[in-house]
Formats: structure tokens, sequence, C-alpha cells
């Protein structure tokens, strides 16, 4: 019997061995950035257990690491709404499709993205095959949710009649279905979670505070949670969210160069509530229309805390969304070892979580310490505490800090504490990082020449655009290069637009983007 035991415990290490060697999740090496940046992106997601394929086309499986980031954002941005007075609730996955026609540049806007539900009902055809059953049509076709601005307002139609009902602070944490044929995981799939806020209010300049207010809570959380610095500003009308008056933004810089939108704020109005007879009585008495806000970030936010700052061996988290933030590999040769190691890491652990970090005690005995750290610095756990019988014997252990790979010896005492800073000094740095590659890569450009040499070095380029959209649109079309924003309280200064030669008035940032 005990032999039996022995052999199946071999057999099982061997299955485990094998798994990794053969799994090309593990096996595969990084592509470096400098070589293939997009194969870089994609098997840094893949390989760091963030999220894969799936079986539906265009569609992602978000795995059990990747899900514990996007938590921590969720639970982050959470707080922020409602410290600034919103609440959640939860609206229907399927809009009616008459909706959409109610406000005409809204279904302009989304219409070849959108997922169409005509049937209710599959049954077994002639051959044994599944159909679906052409007597179970539905009588109005639904649309799977593109994002829900229909479906809201014409509920808040029953929720707001009088000036009394107003601010109304709507949030919903949800999923989207927008119908991409060029999908990259988590930046543009056909499916993805998000966050959408629509709120209504009394007069104009309220919703116009409310759309800035929100804007300001992204850019917050951005840089100090994310560690991404973003430039705020405003969208060229042809590049607004469709049916709104204004679209505020944050624009975000990837190692590439590359601009990513990291979230969008929008002024809407009274065009959705005009479109779905939303009014209320003012405090003089009179029936006005509502005035709107929508506003929303969603799963691309995993894409951009990638690109904008993991390197060649693997995933570079900031502190404050790493799932974990420490984990301790013990180097031992027996289980007498790893007992006394034990002991000490224990007391470690417990003094960790009394300061709020997560810790992870790695004790497996079925990988070798190397392989453990491989692992690690490619999930990109912030800080790694190495520790053997020696550092037992001195009182020490070494410390391994993730986004600058330095080491350290520190002594057990006072460990906590001392982790506590190192943990801000890491989220500072990658931070300091990624703003000092913004700034080195965004330039300013007074002639259509330098213009375009400039976009294929790529980063940000600041020039001067005579405020059109067919101005607009023959950039796009010759540089593949959009206007991200132009920035709030952007510099007024005289010049010329670098295409047609106009006068313009300021300069507004181009790139080319994701």
């Amino acid at each position: 019997m005990e032999v039996n035991l022995i052999a199946i415990e071999l057999l099982l290490l061997f299955r485990t061995v094998y798994k990794h060697r053969t799994n090309p999740t593990m096996s595969k090496e990084l592509s470096t950035r400098a070589d293939n940046y997009s194969q870089w992106y994609q098997d840094l997601v893949v390989k760091a257990d963030l999220a894969e394929n799936s079986a539906v086309r265009g569609c992602m499986v978000i795995k059990p690491y990747g899900y514990a980031i996007w938590e921590k954002m969720q639970a982050t941005l959470d707080k922020m709404f409602k410290d600034t007075g919103h609440v959640n609730a939860y609206f229907p996955l399927f809009i009616p499709k008459s909706f959409f026609s109610k406000e005409a540049s809204h279904v302009e806007g989304f219409a070849k993205e959108c997922a169409v539900v005509t049937h209710y009902r599959l049954k077994n055809g002639e051959n044994g095959e599944i159909i679906v059953d052409p007597e179970a049509k539905l009588e109005e076709e639904l649309i799977v949710r593109p994002t829900s601005e229909t479906i809201i307002w014409n509920t808040y139609r029953g929720w707001i009649e009088s000036y009394r009902d107003l601010p109304l602070l709507i949030n919903q944490w949800a999923n989207v279905v927008r119908w991409e044929m060029r999908t990259r995981l988590f930046l543009r799939t056909a499916e993805f979670l998000w966050q959408e806020g629509h709120t209504a209010h009394a007069t104009a300049e309220e919703a116009v505070e409310e759309t800035r207010r929100m804007l300001d809570v992204y850019a917050e959380f951005a840089e100090k949670t994310l560690a991404i610095p973003v430039v705020k500003g405003t969208k060229t009308a042809n590049e607004r969210f469709a049916g709104a008056l204004d679209t505020y933004c944050i624009e975000a810089m990837m190692q590439d160069g590359k601009a990513l939108q990291a979230g969008t704020s929008h002024f809407l109005g009274q065009n959705f509530a005009k479109a779905f007879d939303v009014k209320f009585m003012s405090k003089e008495g009179k029936q006005e229309f509502v005035w709107a806000t929508s506003w929303g970030v969603s799963t691309r936010l995993m894409g951009a805390l990638v690109m904008a700052h993991s390197d060649d061996q693997g995933l570079v988290l900031p502190p404050k969304l790493a799932p974990i933030q420490v984990v301790i590999v013990p180097i031992f040769k027996n289980e007498e070892q790893l007992s006394g190691i034990t002991v000490v890491v224990d007391k470690i652990i417990a003094e960790l979580k009394s300061k709020g970090i997560t810790v992870k005690y790695d004790n497996r005995d079925t990988h070798k310490p190397g392989w453990k750290f491989a692992e690690y610095e490619l999930k990109g756990i912030p800080v790694r505490i190495a520790i053997g019988p020696r550092d037992l014997e001195n009182g020490t252990v070494e410390v391994a800090r993730r986004d600058t790979k330095e080491k350290s010896v520190m002594q057990i005492t006072d460990l906590a504490v001392k982790v506590e800073h190192l943990l801000d000094q890491i989220q500072t740095n990658i931070y300091s990082k990624a703003l000092d590659y913004r700034e080195t890569h965004t330039y300013k450009a007074d002639s259509y020449e330098e213009f375009k040499k400039l976009l294929d070095q790529g980063g940000f380029v600041l020039a001067h655009w005579d405020g059109t959209t067919e101005t607009e649109l023959k950039i796009k079309e010759e540089t593949k290069a959009t206007i991200r924003c132009i920035p709030l309280n952007n510099k007024q200064e005289e010049g010329k637009c670098i295409h047609s030669g106009k006068p313009s008035t300021q300069r507004v940032i181009f790139a080319r983007a994701y």
C-alpha cells in the first residue's frame, strides 16, 4: 500500500512538471517590446494569466488573476463614486429596437456594432440539428446593450416628476456588447465589462459641473491608483460620443508612443430627455426637460495597465492594484528547515496583514525557488521576500522590488513598516517613470512634414488645427493620427493649421491611438 502511495505521488509530481513544461503559456518566451510591441502585449496578457480568447469569436475569458485586478479597480472606483453622492442600480441587458430610433445621432453612432435578438426559442430540426424556431419570432427585436442611455432614460421618465427628484445620480456596473470585427484582449472585444454613470439635473450648469467632476474622478484614479499620467481635455465634434453636446476625456500614452483613451464623461444636454419626454416641475412651477450626463470606464483600463508599465520580463503592477503585494519564498533543503522558516514567516505575515498588505507564502516543494522568482516577476508582484536558514541566523531577509529589480538585505525587525514604505515608493516610482516617458515623447510641430516625421517616432504631437472636421478627417486619412483631445485650460497662441494653413488659436494633441 505504501509503495502504491509513493508511486501515485511520483506520478502526480511528474504530471505537474510535464504540465508546466508543455503548457504554451508557461514555456513560450515573451516577445520583446522592441521587436513586436503588439505581440509582446498579447503574449503577456495570456502568459501572466490575465485573460485568454474564448470559444465565442471576439470575446474573452478573464482569468482569476486578471479579474482580481479588475475587482480592485472596481472597488476603488465604486468608493469614489459613492463618495461623490452616486448610488448603484441595474438596468436590463436587452433594449427594444424602437428606443434607439428616438435619438437619431445615438443610433447612428452604434448601429454598426449592435447585436440583435430576433427569436426567443430553439427546436430540433428534421435531421436532429438545433434550429431557431421560426414561430418564436419576437414582436419587437431587442438590441443587446451597447450602452444604456435609451433604456435608462425611458426608465427615468417614471422616476422624475419634480425638482425635488433631482439630481438623480445613478451608476451601473455591467457588461456591454459592441460587435467589433478586429479584437484584442482587453483593448477591444465584442463583450466587455464597464461602469456607466447616468445622471439627471435641473440645470445645464449642474450637468456640466457633474461632467467635469466625474472627469476629475477618473483622472485621480488613473494617476493615483493606476499610476498612469493623463491629459484631461475635450473631444472634437467629430470624436464626441453619439448623442452628446460635449465629450470630456482623459488620454494616456502607452510605451509604444500610442495614445489610449482611458475614460470619458459626456454632457448630453437635453437630447435624451426630449427623446424620452423626461420633464420635471421647476421651482417656478414650469414644466422643463431635465439635463443629462453619462460617463464610463471599462476593462480597457486593464490593457492600459499592462502597456503603460510592464517590461520584457512580465507585468509591473502598481501596489495599489496588485492582488498580491508581497510574496515570500522560503529557501530550504528539507522539512526541518522549512518548519523553522515557517515559524518566522508566520509572524512576518501577521505583521504585514495588520497593515493591510496582501501577502502570499509560497512554500510549495514542487518548484525550485528560481522558478518561483520568475513566475512572480512575470505576474508583477511588487515585492518579493526570500528567506533561508542563513537568514534565520542573521535575522535578515532578502527583499527584491519588481519595478527596478533592485535587491537589498533587511532586518526582520520592523520589516512590515519597511515594506509598507517600500510599496509607497514603488507606486510613486511607477507613476514617475510613466510621466517621464510621456514628457520625453511629447513634441511640437509647426509644419506638416515635421508633423508626419514626429508621428512616426511615436508620442503626442502638439500642433495647430483650423477647427474644421474636414481638415481633421484629411489628417486622419493621410497619417492615421487623430486629435486625441483639446486640453482643458489650453494655452492660447496664434498659429497656422499644419494642414490647411488657416489661422488657429491653440495647439491640440494628435497621436496614433488604440
